[in-house]
């Protein structure tokens, strides 16, 4: 079984759509094994967002990511990255299809509702990242 790292951004806790992600992912029968709610400061973010830290838009992203708590999730499931990849649609929520998560409830490229990890790789450096204190019951 595969593992992907979810965070539920802060227009995803805002907007009070987080059961009907959650709802989604459970109807495609992923299974959540951790969960934690994490403020999310400068220097995780710092370390999350390394491959676009340079750039001038990271700081608009580090403000909104750390505008509220967001909820961390460990999603398990058979092929879960690119299954939730496929919930998701594009980053970007306007060029997203209807149906997908961030089409139907994301409003733009950086609020498009959940960050999930692109790869099997990026999903055990992220899991590790978000609940290395938690590690023993995933």
């Amino acid at each position: 079984m595969e593992k992907t790292l979810i965070l539920l951004k802060p227009d995803c806790l805002d907007n009070r759509v987080v059961g009907q992600v959650i709802s989604r992912f459970e109807k495609k029968n992923y299974s959540i094994i951790a969960t934690r709610m994490i403020q999310l400061d400068d220097s995780l973010l710092s370390e999350h967002y390394a491959h676009v830290a340079h750039l001038p838009f990271f700081p608009d992203i580090a403000s909104f990511m750390s505008s509220r708590p967001v909820l961390a999730m460990i999603l398990e499931g058979e092929n879960v990255v690119q299954g939730v990849r496929d919930l998701l649609g594009p980053t970007d929520s306007t060029t997203a299809p209807k149906g997908t998560i961030r089409g139907d409830l994301g409003t733009d490229r950086m609020r498009n509702v959940v960050h999930a990890s692109d790869s099997l790789e990026n999903a055990q450096v992220e899991i590790e990242r978000f609940f290395s204190d938690q590690l023993a019951i995933a």
